[in-house]
């Protein structure tokens, strides 16, 4: 902490002189955040931290100058003010729980894998599209000098238009309403100040909540003139979530997608993320079955009709390893090499399968057209 001149004691029911102050109030500009001692300090600090989300800061900065980083990208705070959600559209059980954790989620944690048929599966289908009409906002937001905090508003607003919950947003506390993951970030990258770079990708992930169900899905865009070698990483990865999805039929074990992925991926120099995979989604964000992307897993279940799954690999250009920030979100290659991800929500048909978030007739033209 930063001393001063003398003041009173901010904290609730203290009023001793002060000479104290907030460092990273300091950083801010922002005025008035006087303490007595570390002791007072520490015990407004649960309150305190919300002066920390200004709208027009003094700067901004690294919130971890100590950190390691593994790769070039820095966090920019401060971010932004948590986006209102108005109070007539419905939330997840999360929403406003103080841990941000899904008892719902819990309490299924080894059920079986949910079979969606009638009212609920048309839902389903719906919300899913919903989504994909969000995600191709965000997608037309992307330019050159736009930052992600900017690209969470348009999700955002996009999402309360279409009267749902962004599923992301307080989810075990993440602060935004969609996750934007540039250059070696792998996923769960926190929107903030950071303006997109000539020669970036940004992997976007939308997650809606509407009339008792989660949508899910994402997808790696080119910032401007990107090299070959990322432009190659990013088709790349496509091509691996299209070989999984093309596997989706009865019958067919979870596991054995993962070996279609890793071996199209080795095959063009690059390595599958192990940490994170896809994941059943519905009633809840995050549901059985696991979907590994990666060979000789141990995934249990079999694909029949009326399940409902996400397919998302994560392929990087180095090691496979990941490491995450002090965020305790955002999820970084080890090497600092650049990541690619795709990820679409399927539907196990009588036949075959269905992609729920597929391209709408109004979505932007591919940018791996060509490529």
């Amino acid at each position: 902490m930063s001393a001063v001149d003398k003041s009173v004691c901010t904290t609730t029911g203290c009023g001793k002189p002060a000479q104290l102050q907030c460092p990273t109030c300091v950083k801010l500009g922002v005025e008035g955040s006087y303490f007595c001692s570390q002791a007072c300090f520490r015990t407004s600090w649960s309150t305190h931290k919300s002066s920390h989300e200004v709208s027009n800061p003094k700067s901004t900065y690294d919130p971890f100058p100590t950190y390691r980083y593994t790769g070039p990208l820095r966090p920019v705070y401060p971010l932004s003010p948590r986006r209102p959600v108005p109070s007539d559209i419905p939330r997840p059980d999360y929403a406003d729980s103080p841990d941000g954790v899904s008892r719902l989620e819990q309490s299924y944690r080894n059920a079986q894998i949910e079979v969606m048929t009638g009212e609920k599966l048309e839902t389903m289908k719906r919300v899913c599209q919903l989504g994909r009409e969000v995600l191709d906002a965000a997608a037309r937001a992307i330019k050159v000098g736009v930052t992600t905090d900017e690209i969470d508003r348009v999700v955002h607003e996009a999402t309360i238009e279409r009267k749902a919950y962004p599923s992301t947003m307080n989810y075990y506390s993440f602060p935004k309403s969609v996750c934007t993951s540039v250059n070696e970030v792998i996923c769960h990258g926190i929107p903030d100040q950071r303006k997109l770079e000539d020669g970036d990708i940004i992997n976007i992930d939308i997650s809606l909540f509407k009339d008792g169900v989660h949508t899910d899905m994402n997808k790696t865009y080119l910032v401007g003139n990107v090299d070959k070698k990322y432009k190659k990483l990013v088709k790349t990865t496509r091509e691996c979530l299209q070989k999984a999805i093309d596997m989706v039929k009865p019958g067919v074990r979870y596991r054995d997608l993962g070996a279609v992925i890793e071996k199209h991926a080795k095959a063009n120099g690059f390595s599958v993320v192990r940490t994170y995979c896809g994941h059943g989604v519905g009633r809840m964000f995050h549901s059985a079955p696991n979907v590994p992307h990666y060979a000789m897993n141990k995934a249990i279940g079999i694909m029949k009709p009326g399940h409902v799954f996400t397919i998302e690999p994560m392929i990087n250009q180095g090691n496979f390893q990941d490491q995450t920030w002090r965020d305790n979100w955002t999820s970084v290659t080890v090497d600092g090499k650049r990541s690619a991800q795709f990820e679409h929500t399927i539907l196990v048909t009588e036949d075959g399968h269905e992609v729920l978030t597929r391209r709408l007739p109004t979505s932007p033209p591919s940018q791996l057209d060509g490529i």
